[in-house]
């Protein structure tokens, strides 16, 4: 969840601003956790409750090859194949229908097929497994509600106007107060989502949980094309560089890496990321 707070501020404004800010109340919130829990953990959590972490959408079981396959896993993949490729035709007609460059037609077929066999391959694991995790329910709700709404909708576009440049933004009638106040709030209320499913996972409540998040949900929204200066990045692109960070998390703990050394590594990603961005923009 913290990815999609980064992100929205990447798009909404100044990095130095949105730095300050975020963490200041940062160590105000964990500061007062401290006091309130006063070095505690919590728990063990009711059942119903930690099920929003830890628990899966009921299944349909049927027999494949050795072992069940799960049908309703199987019915979502087929809906997020029709979906991908009904949102890439209806994006090459919306650029031919306004006169906008495109990709040539095999890189377009290459991109969604490249796509679709990530799909599959994940909801086949899922269906031989125990079936779709409540937490992906949430996390696709927040992707698809947040993407619609820097995508599609003026609250959107003004979050990227304010970003990109603010007094411009303000010039041209954007009441800027407004916006960063609204993204604010967005940010206040899936970093309660966050830590309400992390304490249902973790079956207890504990104040240094998710320390350190905050370093990993940056360094994904860099490495998912979002800009130092604000006005670029998008939803999409802070989950697939997540899903980055996440393969490089559980890989250098398979790999029996300190975590010493893979703050290391993640500093290093990090850095590299914030310097291609900038590199990048000075080309052009």
């Amino acid at each position: 969840m913290f990815v999609f707070q980064t992100s929205l501020c990447a798009a909404s404004g100044p990095v130095s601003l949105v730095f300050i800010v975020t963490l200041a109340t940062m160590l105000m919130g964990r500061g007062l956790t401290y006091t309130l829990l006063k070095a505690q953990t919590k728990g063990p959590l009711p059942t119903n409750y930690t099920y929003i972490g830890a628990g899966f959408l009921p299944t349909v079981k049927i027999s494949f090859g050795t072992g069940t396959l799960d049908v309703v896993s199987i019915g979502v993949a087929f809906a997020a194949f029709a979906l991908i490729i009904f949102s890439e035709i209806k994006s090459i007609r919306t650029k031919k229908k306004y006169g906008f460059p495109d990709n040539p037609l095999w890189q377009s077929v290459l991109k969604v097929g490249v796509i679709l066999v990530i799909v599959w391959f994940f909801f086949y694991k899922l269906s031989r497994y125990n079936g779709i995790p409540f937490v992906l329910v949430i996390m696709g709700a927040l992707v698809a509600l947040y993407h619609f709404i820097t995508s599609r909708t003026v609250a959107g576009r003004q979050i990227y106007a304010l970003g990109g440049n603010a007094k411009a933004a303000k010039l041209s009638g954007i009441n800027t107060g407004k916006v960063f106040f609204w993204v604010y709030t967005n940010m206040g209320i899936l970093c309660a989502i966050a830590g309400i499913v992390l304490s249902a996972r973790n079956a207890s409540a504990t104040p240094k949980a998710g320390d350190q998040f905050e370093m990993d949900a940056i360094a994904s929204c860099y490495i998912g094309g979002a800009a130092t200066t604000g006005g670029v990045g998008t939803i999409i692109g802070a989950v697939v560089g997540a899903f980055i960070m996440g393969i490089l998390n559980n890989g250098m703990s398979l790999y029996g890496w300190s975590t010493d050394i893979q703050k290391i590594v993640k500093g290093a990603v990090l850095l590299g990321a914030v310097t291609i961005d900038l590199l990048s923009k000075r080309k052009k």
